[in-house]
């Protein structure tokens, strides 16, 4: 990808050595330097480190908010976005579900975290349309991969800490301190205080919380009817009121709410009064149908799994799940363990198989379900929710997780469409 820079010697930069050329800068990231002497084959215009061309694309004009963690992250980043646009202030938003500036969608989806000339390039644009604020969601393949390099971040957020991608990390341990990585510096940081296994440099640390003492503390909730809390910063009780469902959802509203209480000058109180605005994010925690309830979710580790089942379980829950092929191997047995403990029925499908067998993956969840007396195994993830939804009574609720708001089922290395939420209405007729 070749970026247009107006006003520089040369007429653009690339990170990919193949596109330089004598009007071509060649951006040097720690991804790219065994392709360097093939960018100066290629006659490259020059070579640049990347952080020192951070200032070209405006990157110190905007204020940078990092959020990482394994849960939570789209959802905090959704909120403040929204908490900042309904407040008067221009932003703009870049994760796993594109690109958004001042309410618009400018790109579709893409990686967490893209490549580092692809964020630059994001913050120009924002700063060309004249926004002060730059969300961005981090995930730990970019901290690992120094796919932020050369950035300033004005506040970094830590939502959580637990299983994800160890086909990459190898350990949790290695996941942990990868994650704990990102807030060694003395920059503006907000932990989640009750995570354990959060480590951080102290200075400059503001926290939030529920179950211990914070910087930002929910000292009392309800979650009838969506949800609603009651906030303490040091004097100040603050209450609001939100349309988000699910203990964990609250955990996501305080980082936004203590975020953007923090980076804006605004009172509590203003931050407060706009958190209802918010409907949350699509995929997750989405209602398809009411009669009978069908709820999607992103959940697709076991502590996701685990937290939006407990979101429901005042109902009897009919679970229908899998888990994506050539990715971490150990959370599967987890993942069926938490399924059946929780729901009255599991539905073990295909999701995302890839290059594996999807019957090697379902047998890798089973390792985890002990009394599998009511658990049906259903490759055909269309074939599994129409099974759910026939098999439903009365007050039960069917939850599929683990696409949330995708559109597409990749095996081998294509993608056919697929997304939950349309099956569901197809197979309920709903228009």
């Amino acid at each position: 990808m070749k970026i247009e820079l107006p006003g520089q010697s040369f007429k653009y930069v690339s990170e990919n050595s193949q596109e330089c050329d004598k009007d071509t800068a060649f951006v040097l990231t720690a991804q790219n330097e065994r392709y360097l002497q093939n960018a100066k084959e290629n006659n490259a215009h020059s070579v640049i480190n990347v952080q020192d061309i951070a200032e070209v694309f405006g990157t110190d004009k905007i204020k940078i908010i990092g959020i990482t963690g394994t849960n939570g992250k789209t959802t905090t980043a959704s909120a403040i976005y929204s908490f900042l646009l309904d407040l008067g202030i221009k932003a703009a938003m870049q994760g796993t579900r594109g690109f958004f500036m001042n309410d618009e969608v400018i790109e579709a989806k893409s990686l967490t975290t893209p490549s580092v000339l692809n964020t630059y390039k994001h913050i120009y644009q924002a700063v060309d349309a004249g926004c002060e604020f730059f969300i961005m969601e981090v995930s730990s393949h970019a901290i690992v991969q120094k796919r932020i390099e050369g950035l300033k971040f004005e506040l970094k957020i830590l939502t959580n800490i637990t299983q994800d991608h160890l086909d990459y990390h190898k350990t949790l341990e290695d996941y942990i301190y990868v994650k704990n990585s990102f807030f060694q510096d003395e920059g503006k940081k907000l932990i989640n205080k009750d995570e354990a296994k959060a480590k951080f440099n102290i200075k400059n640390t503001f926290t939030y919380g529920i179950e211990n003492p914070a910087t930002y503390r929910l000292m009392a909730y309800s979650l009838n009817d969506a949800s609603s809390g009651i906030i303490q910063h040091f004097q100040e009780i603050v209450p609001f009121t939100a349309s988000l469902h699910g203990f964990f959802n609250l955990y996501n509203l305080m980082a936004a709410i203590s975020a953007v209480h923090l980076v804006t000058g605004r009172t509590l109180e203003e931050v407060s009064e706009v958190v209802d605005n918010f409907a949350g994010v699509s995929g997750r925690m989405e209602q398809v149908s009411v009669l009978p309830n069908v709820i999607v979710d992103f959940a697709h580790t076991p502590d996701g799994m685990q937290q939006v089942l407990n979101a429901l379980k005042e109902k009897e829950l009919l679970v229908v799940f899998g888990a994506g092929g050539d990715r971490d191997r150990i959370k599967r047995p987890l993942m069926g363990r938490v399924a059946a403990s929780l729901a009255k029925k599991v539905y073990i499908t295909s999701d995302n198989p890839r290059s594996e067998d999807p019957e090697l993956i379902a047998a890798d969840i089973l390792e985890g379900i002990k009394d599998r007396t009511n658990v049906v195994v259903e490759l055909n993830r269309k074939k599994a929710i129409q099974r759910a939804i026939d098999d439903q009574e009365e007050d039960e609720v069917v939850v599929i997780l683990g696409k949330g708001d995708e559109n597409t089922q990749i095996i081998y290395d294509r993608k056919f469409p697929f997304d939950d939420r349309e099956v569901v209405r197809e197979i309920l007729n709903l228009k």
